[in-house]
Parts: structure tokens; C-alpha cells; sequence
């Protein structure tokens, strides 16, 4: 056990669990190998987010390939294209007996502390850039570095309105909402069905008022040092808030992540907020659509982004752990995901940056190229999610998406952001006293 944890997974089990114990008789048990009757084939189970198509068309198709080279090992894909979050996906299979073999972790030190995964092996380590340690171990075999946010916009939507620049401050992207409208246009697009999608425009904004400043601030407010309440997360939240009244397409709460990029290139909206995998979306639902990507600067001219690492990636489960054989496949399903020749498709395809240490190339387009400029540029302050920090800065698991639905209520409520980080604050310091070791 970790000695410094500092929430559990099994209070959060426990409700599920008791909902779905039923189920777990009937369902194939994470330790169950799949072989068939004649033992020739090992088989493991994977599960990763689908939400995104791109990612998972890339992840499916490296593991058909993998099968094709290695007809003795079965890849069985329990992956979900589901409405809820991944974190809660991932409870469920737990609760019924189908956790990963080989799980896409982002929650880490959740799942670490609960026993649910092991260290990353040794004799996979040397694969990998510097992959963060969590209390000194290594996890995960992180797919892909952290990934800038910006706005992804028409070029054409930007010449129609007259927008010959781009924003140097916050102020001057607000002006250019105010064009994009005065043209006939909504200036934003938002999958805000999807509850991932809503911390995109969240995180802008807390980076750019609290983490930019203060990485240490989810530490603090852990320890009641700092609140929501305080000027600059309110100054964040109203910011946030006005935003989506002013220039955010009207059908937002209903909008899946999915459809935004049909948005984007039918002309209904002129912009989109989102990260660089969604390039590939782009080109292949319409590839003479023209684009642009730059990251929106905050009111002093700062530019603020997502990208330091974090502690994320393939894990085995502790189950899979315990048997040599599937551990084994599982090792070299890794190494094969991250061999140039096939870690470079993957890359493409999600227009991602790699982890590893031996160098990865492909193809980029000029969007990419503004995303990777970024990354390289040290003037920009690199920083992570409010729910990606690890360690002190863990926040409780259950946070994230209470926050971010909380927040929706906030912009449809139109209501009073000082009134709702009080109940935001409140509700932090309950859920950290729930989960507390």
C-alpha cells in the first residue's frame, strides 16, 4: 500500500457493487483466460476510453495487428462507447468482475491505492521518456504525452467576419466572438452531453487564473489553505460562465463530443475548443475543409496550456499480474504498441506526441505544427487538469464530474458564481472527508 494515499476506491465501489453483485455470477471474471479447449491460445482482456473515435479506431486497429502477427494470443476489447465517464465505466466493470487485464489508466493513484494495479514491469521502463512516478513508481505506460487545448476554427468563418488576426489577449478573442456573431455565425461550438468535454473550457480557465500561478493549489485546498470562493476561481467560473451565455451554440447541453467536428465543417459554428486529436476527425469527415489551432491567451497575453506530463497510460491489473503467461502477453502487446513502425500509426492517427524515448515521426499538417510549436515554445506555461494532478494535488475521484455538471446547471440556471462556489467548496471538503484514509 501506498503510505500517503489519500482516497480509496472502495467506498466508491461499494454502491455499485451492491447494485451490480448480482450480475457478477454470470460474468467472465478478470481472471479467466479465454483459451480454448485445446490451450493453444492466451488470451487477455483490454479496456481503454472510447469516447473519442478517433483513439479507439487507432487502439482497435493496432490490436487487430498485434492478433495478426500473434495468432497465439487472443485481445479480447470490453472498450464502450458510453455516455458516462470512464472512471465510472470503470467501477462498473469492477463491481461485475470484468476489470482489464490491460486497462487505459487515468485515475492511477486511485486505482493503485486500491490495489487494482501493479508497477509497471521493470523490463518496460527503458521504453519511455521520464514517465511520472507516482510516490516513487511507475505505473503506467503512458500512450501518448499531454496534448495543448485551443480553439480549432474555420478559415473561412474567420475571412467571412473580417478577422484578418489572431488574438494577442482574451480581450481581443472576445472581439472576435463579436465579429464571428455580427456575421451570422455562432461563434462556439460545445459537446457538453459528453462530461468530459465540459473541462476543456473549464481548465482554460482555471489555468489560466489558478494553476498558471499556483500548480500546488488542489494541495491547498485539500488542506483548506485556498477556496472556490476566492477572486480568482471566481473570476475563472465567471469568465467561463459568460462565455457560454454569449457565444456558445444555444443546443449545447444536448451536443455530443461526436458531433461538434459536423459543426465545425457544415458552417454552423465557426469554432470549436478541443484538443489536437480531433485534426484527425476533421480531414476525414471533410478533407478540403481549411482549419487553424491556436491556444486563446489569457487577459495579460500569457499563454497558458495542457501540457505537462502526467501519470497515465496502459496498466495490468493486479489480477493479470498473478498469472505469468497472460502477464506476458500483456508485456509484449506493449512493446508492440510502442514499436516505431506501429506507435507511429497510432500517433497519427489521434495527432499525438510521443512518450517514448527512441524517436517516433509522422506526418503533420499546419494545425499540428501550431500544437507542437507550443509544447517547444518555453514562454508558454505548461500545466495539467484540475483532475490530473497526482500526489498532495489529487483531488477526490468523484469531484471532477460533480464539478463540471455543477457548472452546467451554473450557466443553464444563469446563476449567482460567487452562490455556486460556495456549494462547489463545500462539497469539496465533504467529498475529501468521505474518501480520506
Amino acid at each position: 500500500m501506498l503510505k500517503k494515499a489519500k482516497f480509496r476506491l472502495t467506498a466508491l465501489l461499494l454502491a455499485t457493487a451492491m447494485i451490480l453483485g448480482a450480475c457478477a455470477g454470470n460474468s467472465t471474471g478478470a481472471g479467466d483466460t479465454g483459451a480454448d479447449p485445446g490451450g493453444k491460445k492466451i488470451s487477455f482482456t483490454i479496456g481503454y476510453a472510447a469516447g473519442d473515435p478517433a483513439a479507439k479506431k487507432a487502439i482497435a486497429d493496432t490490436v487487430k495487428r498485434f492478433m495478426e502477427a500473434n495468432p497465439d494470443i487472443e485481445i479480447k476489447d470490453l472498450s464502450e462507447n458510453s455516455s458516462s465517464s470512464y472512471l465510472d465505466w470503470l467501477k462498473t466493470k469492477d463491481a461485475v468482475g470484468e476489470f482489464p487485464d490491460l486497462v487505459e489508466m487515468r485515475d492511477t493513484e486511485v486505482f493503485a491505492h486500491a490495489g487494482k494495479i501493479v508497477e509497471l514491469p521493470s523490463d518496460l521502463l527503458d521504453l519511455f521518456d521520464s514517465p511520472p512516478a507516482v510516490e516513487g513508481k511507475v505505473w503506467n505506460a503512458p500512450l501518448s504525452m499531454n496534448a495543448p487545448q485551443g480553439i480549432i476554427y474555420s478559415k473561412k468563418a474567420y475571412a467571412d467576419a473580417g478577422i484578418t488576426e489572431l488574438p494577442k489577449t482574451y480581450d481581443e478573442f472576445i472581439a472576435i466572438q463579436e465579429k464571428l456573431k455580427a456575421s451570422g455565425i455562432t461563434p462556439l461550438v460545445v459537446g457538453g452531453k459528453d462530461i468530459f468535454h465540459m473541462g476543456f473550457w473549464v481548465n482554460k480557465f482555471l489555468i489560466d487564473e489558478v494553476y498558471a500561478q499556483d500548480p500546488d493549489w488542489n494541495s491547498k485546498k485539500t488542506a483548506k489553505e485556498v477556496s472556490f470562493t476566492d477572486a480568482n476561481v471566481v473570476q475563472a467560473m465567471t469568465d467561463y460562465q459568460e462565455l457560454f451565455n454569449n457565444y456558445v451554440d444555444k443546443g449545447w447541453l444536448s451536443t455530443p463530443d461526436n458531433q461538434t467536428v459536423s459543426f465545425l465543417i457544415s458552417g454552423k459554428a465557426a469554432q470549436l475548443y478541443s484538443g489536437t486529436w480531433m485534426f484527425s476527425q476533421i480531414e476525414e469527415a471533410d478533407p478540403s475543409f481549411e482549419y487553424g489551432f491556436y491556444a486563446v491567451p489569457d487577459r495579460a497575453g500569457k499563454v497558458n496550456i495542457i501540457g505537462l506530463p502526467s501519470p497515465a497510460g496502459w496498466s495490468l491489473s493486479a489480477e493479470a499480474a498473478k498469472d505469468p503467461e497472460k502477464a506476458e502477453a500483456i508485456k509484449k502487446f506493449i512493446r508492440f504498441f510502442f514499436e516505431p513502425e506501429q506507435y507511429s500509426q497510432y500517433l497519427a492517427s489521434i495527432n499525438g506526441i510521443p512518450s517514448t524515448k527512441e524517436k517516433v515521426t509522422y506526418e503533420t499538417a499546419e494545425a499540428m505544427e501550431a500544437a507542437l510549436a507550443l509544447m517547444n515554445d518555453p514562454k508558454v506555461t505548461k500545466s495539467l487538469a484540475i483532475n490530473n494532478w497526482w500526489g498532495e494535488n489529487l483531488i477526490p475521484p468523484q469531484f471532477r464530474n460533480w464539478f463540471y455538471k455543477k457548472l452546467q446547471e451554473m450557466v443553464v440556471n444563469d446563476g449567482d458564481v460567487k452562490t455556486y462556489m460556495q456549494q462547489v467548496d463545500a462539497e469539496y471538503d465533504n467529498q475529501v472527508k468521505a474518501n480520506s484514509m
